[in-house]
């Protein structure tokens, strides 16, 4: 399946509501701003593609390279080119036009995908993903759908909201079992939900 034909059953799915988040992805088009908000910080994406946040960043969940809160917005670094945006409790996660994800913020159960501990003040990419076409975040687990379908997960697991049939915590992109032809995921405090492109709706975790 294209990616742009991903997009078009996304906004199907989802409505109107999906075009105030829906961007092109590997195709012509406008990327239209978007809005997305974590606990105590905000983020919005501009017309061309670039990220701004403000608020609360005590785990560098503004990804300005500080740790410093922020009463103003100001712009994201090393991140550009941003097609989606989304925020958890203390994390951020973007996708790019060319299909790879970047996070940044707390990462205390691994929520960034990064293999490693600590969090990040900066964009980081999330290794072993491409193609990616929907991401969704938690509280402290993050969401990303490919191209082809699949869901893949990591992060917080104690209630096996990454669908990985553990209750452990994972630090880098795993593959939710049993799931395929999905278009689109959310994420709750310790559940998750993909939606099929049949129109069916998938649940795992608390």
């Amino acid at each position: 399946m294209k990616l742009s034909r991903t997009i078009e059953m996304l906004i199907v799915v989802f409505g109107f509501s999906w075009l105030a988040l829906g961007q092109t992805i590997n195709g012509a088009g406008l990327i239209l701003p978007a809005v997305a908000a974590g606990r105590q910080h905000s983020l919005a994406l501009t017309t061309n593609g670039s990220v701004w946040a403000w608020g609360r960043n005590d785990y560098g969940q503004v990804g300005d390279g500080s740790f410093v809160m922020r009463a103003t917005p100001v712009p994201v670094t090393n991140l550009s080119g941003v097609a989606l945006i989304c925020s958890g409790h203390f994390h951020n996660l973007a996708v790019q036009t060319n299909g790879t994800a970047r996070a940044w913020g707390a990462n205390g159960y691994g929520q960034l995908g990064t293999n490693v501990s600590g969090s990040s003040s900066v964009p980081v990419a999330v290794p072993g993903l491409s193609g990616v076409v929907a991401v969704a975040v938690g509280d402290y687990h993050s969401l990303a759908v490919k191209a082809d379908g699949t869901v893949w997960a990591w992060g917080y697991n104690g209630n096996g909201g990454l669908g990985d049939g553990t209750i452990a915590n994972r630090t880098s992109a795993g593959l939710v079992t049993n799931l395929s032809g999905a278009v689109g995921v959310a994420g709750g405090y310790a559940h998750s939900l993909a939606v099929k492109s049949n129109g069916t709706v998938w649940a795992w975790g608390y």
